[in-house]
């Protein structure tokens, strides 16, 4: 097995941008990460751009998305107390389309990061 070393990689995760990061791979994925820190390593090591899951699921099952939209504003509009989370590993419109959203239905927004 060859392992190719990248120098000052950059982690996009959460926001911080650290580059300062050693990645190494075995040619199909990263195997070893140094100077990152643990949210970081995990994504390094565990983010994939496989296709895993359908488009959608409901109660695990596969569903359209139209069908998924439905149930999740069902739940939305039934929470008592809802909660936008995990918005750090996408882009800054989804963001600012998760927020806006949770104005509306008065839910509270946390990240990741919060640990």
């Amino acid at each position: 097995m060859t392992v190719t070393i990248t120098q000052h990689a950059t982690c996009t995760f959460c926001g911080c941008v650290c580059d300062d990061i050693e990645l190494h791979d075995d040619g199909m994925k990263i195997i070893k990460t140094k100077a990152a820190c643990s949210l970081g390593t995990s994504w390094f090591l565990n983010h994939t751009a496989e296709r895993l899951y359908p488009d959608a699921l409901i109660d695990g099952k596969e569903a359209s998305v139209d069908d998924a939209i439905e149930v999740a504003a069902e739940y939305l509009h039934r929470a008592n107390m809802p909660l936008v989370y995990g918005l750090s590993n996408v882009t800054c419109e989804a963001q600012r389309e998760a927020v806006s959203l949770a104005e509306k239905i008065g839910a509270v927004i946390d990240s990741h990061t919060s640990l």
